[in-house]
């Protein structure tokens, strides 16, 4: 029971649709920009550098508060558990991230929210994928392969930290830790099959900054 209460509480912070808001500000809909999508990629593309990082922030730090609220309500009373259960409120964000029930469960693909977690969970699994994902990123200018290059890092990453006791989790968790990474991985590869294929066809779309018709991504 305890692990679908943390679910629930990381959906509903995952609901926030920071791109969205940030768009409504300028007085824009991102859905309509664009490839439609609310996350970072398509808030760099059609709204610029500083809404697009906003984006990236509001969409990290959401699951960030929903770890530290699954944690302050339930980890006190099992501390050997506190990971476990912030990875469920994680996973629960990236769902309420990736397909919000107002916008017909059409959200953004994750990528944030996921860093998101795993800032929370332990900030030493940050540097090594997001030099990667920036390095990526830059030289290709294909986000897409930079989102799931990271991915697999951090899955595998998780299997490291936790082989090796680095993860303070009570050890009989891991199968459930490295389950919900794996899960999350899965998502995001699902999330990005569109753009999957248009790499495959050498079709995919290079980043670039400004506004862009709808269609790109």
């Amino acid at each position: 029971m305890t692990r679908i209460l943390c679910i629930v509480i990381g959906y509903a912070f995952g609901l926030i649709q920071t791109g969205y808001l940030i768009a409504r500000c300028l007085k824009t809909d991102i859905r309509k920009s664009g490839s439609g999508n609310p996350g970072t990629t398509n808030a760099l593309r059609t709204l610029g550098w500083v809404p697009g990082l906003l984006t990236f922030a509001g969409d990290s730090l959401k699951c960030v508060a929903a770890v530290m609220v699954v944690r302050a309500v339930f980890g006190t009373q099992e501390p050997g558990m506190s990971i476990l259960y912030g990875m469920y409120a994680g996973l629960g964000a990236v769902l309420g991230h990736d397909f919000p029930f107002y916008f017909k469960f059409k959200g953004g693909k994750g990528v944030a929210t996921t860093a998101g977690l795993i800032f929370a969970v332990d900030p030493w699994m940050v540097p090594v994928p997001l030099t990667v994902f920036l390095l990526i990123s830059i030289i290709t200018r294909y986000v897409s392969i930079g989102s799931l290059t990271v991915m697999a890092i951090l899955t595998a990453q998780f299997f490291l930290f936790g082989q090796m006791g680095w993860l303070p989790a009570d050890p009989g968790c891991l199968p459930e830790i490295y389950a919900i990474m794996v899960m999350l991985a899965l998502i995001c590869v699902w999330q990005h099959r569109a753009n999957i294929k248009r790499l495959a066809a050498g079709k995919e779309n290079k980043i670039t900054i400004g506004r862009k018709k709808k269609g790109q991504e």
